[in-house]
């Protein structure tokens, strides 16, 4: 059996192994996310963010990134977690079912300038594929964070930010990758 140890060093090993990744061949992405994001918010647009599980959680903290602040003092910026409001998500879900649980969020919400920033380790979540297609459908522009290449999710998107490893150290390192961006969008918009 595998010490407890080794298990500890063999996890941090990999998350080194996944942050060179993400600092060799990642960095080009970022910066086109977060110009995405700039541009987006320059003309007055919005940013909905969507995922499930681990993922929604991280749409609530980066909405709150930028609606609030990250590092610097500067005006809140238009982000809405499509993952917060339980009367929709069960509403929509009880009548629709849960694969449009954020489609018929962004056919609501989404104009043409908007950007859906999805997420789906997998990039095969039937929910947030529903609400790429809607996104594109509409004319809005989808920053896609995964943790599989060539994923449905990474097709539809005008931005991919692909991690490949489990689901936990894949969410670990999209948090490194999106706080870099709120990092960006901020600087530029202050």
């Amino acid at each position: 059996m595998e010490s407890k140890k080794q298990r500890i060093l063999d996890t941090i090993k990999l998350h080194k192994k996944l942050l060179s990744d993400l600092e060799a061949n990642r960095t080009e992405a970022i910066e086109r996310a977060a110009k995405l994001l700039i541009d987006c918010i320059a003309v007055g647009g919005c940013v909905y963010i969507c995922g499930n599980g681990g993922s929604a959680a991280d749409a609530q903290h980066i909405a709150a990134e930028l609606v609030g602040r990250f590092i610097r003092e500067r005006k809140g910026l238009p982000a809405v977690a499509l993952t917060t409001d339980t009367s929709i998500l069960t509403s929509i879900g009880n009548d629709y079912g849960f694969e449009q649980i954020f489609s018929r969020q962004v056919e609501a919400l989404l104009k043409e300038d908007d950007v859906l920033w999805a997420f789906s380790t997998s990039g095969t979540s039937k929910n947030v594929l529903a609400a790429a297609k809607l996104t594109k459908d509409k004319g809005g522009s989808i920053l896609a964070f995964t943790g599989r290449k060539d994923s449905p999710l990474e097709d539809m998107s005008d931005v991919c930010i692909c991690i490949e490893g489990p689901t936990a150290t894949v969410q670990e390192i999209h948090q490194v990758a999106y706080h870099i961006i709120c990092d960006l969008v901020e600087e530029a918009i202050a």
